[in-house]
């Protein structure tokens, strides 16, 4: 802490202001139509999206106002290419590109969120109600992120007030399962100083898909949310930035009938950010951030009241960061950084607490070399003190073949760190099996044999020989991905989009077991064992009719293998069990990865009368069908053509909002309109969706002062 505190004395004079290009506007026959956002994620460095060379999206404010979502996880699932998959407990990650949801950067203004205390980071406990927009950017971005980036990284950005005075936002939604969802937005400028207030409070009784079991799916919970922050301009090229954000969840846990507790999660973070701009070529930024993420999970007997088990998981992360921005002339810039991650967890499953130190340094070149070509080089070095460092380069371009029509590619590098707990485990589960980390194996496996706790009929040779395969680092995974595509855009109002990717993964890290327990049970580790590969194309377009009606749909095509598989399956070494007997299966019968569909499809269709301060709107997405394990024996758990699938289905929304007496405005809605569900044929049937629970109708209301 001292050298933390040391290098922010130091360093606090300096500072970045990276120089907002203006957003353009072009009249049309029809409309005057803003041409293009400003996304910061991809290059750290403001750009207008359509000029970038990576494949990004941006949700505006305007569009999370009028679909009335009121968590994160909810208008992600209406993105191309983006799908949410439950995680623990109800909660959800994000798959994009195919990839799983730890390989997804999560940040919150630039900065990074912790708690991933089951390797997926939970996006419904995230509030969309103070949000600008967010930013979305697929394919490796460890370049200027590191760790957590390899399949992309998702930014929100919060707002604060623009204009002179006091402006105040209160939202309440109330739904289906007794949901209630309340924001507070309180804004105030005053000269060069701007504050900004936010809290939200969201609860529900859950929901139970009880064909199966008698108990919830979704227990019942009740979370807080406190978000205030402050801006002050000491000139046009000063200004200093502070802000804290408090996260508090209090959910029912009742696994059984005969269990019940309740989960208690705590999350904050402080951010500070303090930017100088010396003169129109140099800038330079310092950003100092802490946040941390404690759950505590309590389970009793529900007739005896005596404990049954008692858990807790408490991370810190410590990041101070500096960046320059160096712009010679109009066309090019550079920006570069160095910073240091300081990681540390309290966790009853590990026998020691572990610390990481993961000091980086980045640099980036992004110009435009003529006025139809940018590109972009960067790369970063990332040191850690538990694995193997890391370099991780990319580069990307864009060339305007005429004003209409662009094409852009990019190749770069992504990492995922082995986490906490696959390397500290150290967990004796209520199956009587254990789970060690990979850095445990070697002392906690010679001490098992050594107290008698393993096999008889192992011997010291055999001991060594298992431990001999933990001897070294765990290596991070890692993936080099590819995007090529087009933007066309014939006129104004109408715009195309096609991307083609493909993200080759290796040194994936999977459980494996290492030995047998003396009670027939096993002792399971991580290691690292295989490669995969996911690659497919994503299609979106979007048509601005008038200034009353826009439409938009996307549509992605995704293949998503184990490389081992495919050549069991070719070698014709897999065999399935069916009612016939056993089936050799061939290359074309393996479907591919778990949790992963073929074909995913969205449309929306909004509409706008501004004279009668209406605007409502229909969304629908499509899924494929796909597995989430193996059903019927294949060879090492792969998916094949006669395992059970979850069938394909789609989801249609629908919002309707009115503005009256100019500051209030009414809404209604339905999630999901048809009703679709998939619940469980029996209490054995684990082939089934978690996270859909059926037809939602909530209103809201929307006051402005």
């Amino acid at each position: 802490m001292r050298y933390i505190l040391s290098i922010l004395l130091i360093v606090l004079s300096v500072n970045l202001q990276a120089q907002q290009e203006e957003k353009t506007t072009q009249k049309d026959t029809v409309l005057t139509q803003q041409l293009d956002d400003v996304i910061v994620t991809a290059t750290r460095t403001y750009r207008q999206l359509s000029s970038l060379p990576l494949p990004a999206k941006l949700v505006s404010k305007k569009e999370l106002k009028s679909v009335n979502t009121i968590r994160l996880n909810g208008i992600l699932n209406e993105q191309t290419g983006i799908i949410t998959v439950p995680g623990f407990i109800g909660g959800e990650g994000v798959q994009i590109q195919g990839l799983d949801p730890q390989y997804t950067l999560i940040l919150i203004d630039g900065v990074p969120l912790v708690g991933r205390s089951a390797g997926t980071l939970d996006l419904s406990r995230l509030t969309v109600g103070n949000i600008k927009q967010i930013e979305i950017v697929k394919g490796a971005s460890s370049s200027l992120y590191g760790s957590e980036a390899l399949g992309g990284v998702i930014n929100i950005i919060t707002d604060l007030p623009k204009q002179q005075g006091l402006k105040g936002d209160l939202d309440y939604r109330f739904g289906t399962f007794n949901s209630h969802d309340l924001n507070l937005d309180l804004g105030y400028r005053k000269g060069k100083l701007r504050l900004n207030g936010f809290i939200n409070y969201n609860s529900s009784d859950g929901y139970d898909l009880n064909n199966a079991v008698n108990v919830n799916t979704v227990d019942p919970y009740h979370n807080i949310t406190i978000n205030p922050r402050l801006q002050y301009d000491f000139s046009d090229d000063t200004n200093l930035f502070v802000s804290f954000r408090g996260f508090h969840q209090n959910q029912d846990y009742v696994p059984t009938q005969t269990e019940q507790g309740d989960i208690i999660t705590y999350e904050w973070n402080t951010h500070l950010k303090l930017n100088h701009k010396y003169h129109e070529k140099w800038s330079s930024y310092f950003e100092f951030y802490a946040t941390g993420y404690d759950t505590e999970q309590t389970l009793n007997d529900s007739e005896t009241n005596q404990l049954v088990s008692k858990s807790n998981y408490d991370e810190l992360l410590i990041r101070p960061e500096i960046r320059a921005t160096f712009e010679p002339n109009y066309k090019t810039t550079f920006i570069g950084g160095l910073g240091m991650d300081h990681e540390s967890l309290e966790r009853n499953d590990f026998s020691v607490q572990p610390i990481f130190n993961s000091p980086y340094i980045f640099l980036q070149y992004d110009a435009d070399i003529t006025e139809k070509l940018n590109l972009i080089l960067g790369a970063r070095y990332d040191s850690h003190s538990d694995y193997k460092s890391q370099f991780s380069p990319k580069s990307a371009l864009r060339y305007e073949i005429t004003d209409e029509l662009a094409v852009k590619g990019s190749v770069g590098y992504g990492f995922k760190a082995p986490d906490f707990r696959q390397l500290y485990f150290d967990l004796d589960g209520f199956g009587g099996y254990t789970v060690l980390g990979y850095n445990m194996v070697p002392s906690v496996l010679q001490e098992m044999f050594d107290n008698g706790l393993l096999l008889a009929s192992y011997n010291q040779a055999q001991i060594d020989d298992f431990v001999s395969d933990f001897r070294g680092a765990l290596r991070p995974e890692s993936s080099i991905a590819y995007n090529v595509g087009f933007t066309y855009r014939p006129i104004h109002a109408l715009n195309f989009e096609i991307n083609f990717f493909r993200n080759d993964i290796t040194d994936l890290i999977d459980s494996r077991q290492v030995a047998v327990k003396s009670t027939q049970n096993g002792v399971f580790s991580y290691v690292n064992v295989n490669k995969a590969y996911t690659q497919g194309f994503e299609f979106n377009a979007n048509w601005q009719a008038n200034e009353q009606f826009k439409i938009s749909g996307g549509y992605q095509y995704l293949i998503a293998k184990d490389k081992d598989a495919e050549a069991i399956f070719e070698s014709g070494q897999a065999f399935a069990s069916t009612p016939q007997g056993a089936v050799q299966l061939s290359k074309d019968d393996y479907f591919g990865l778990p949790n992963r569909s073929r074909y995913m499809a969205n449309v929306k269709l909004f509409y706008e009368n501004k004279d009668l301060g209406l605007n409502t709107n229909i969304r629908g997405v499509y899924r494929s069908k796909y597995g989430l394990f193996d059903t019927n024996g294949t060879v090492n758990g792969y998916i094949d053509k006669y395992d059970d699938f979850v069938e394909g289905f789609s989801i249609w929304d629908l919002a309707i909002n009115k503005t009256v007496f100019k500051n209030y405005e009414l809404g209604i809605g339905i999630d999901n309109v048809f009703d679709f569900t998939d619940w469980p044929e029996s209490a054995g049937d684990q082939v089934f969706i978690a996270n859909i629970p059926g037809r939602l109708f909530y209103g809201t209301l929307n006051i402005k002062f």
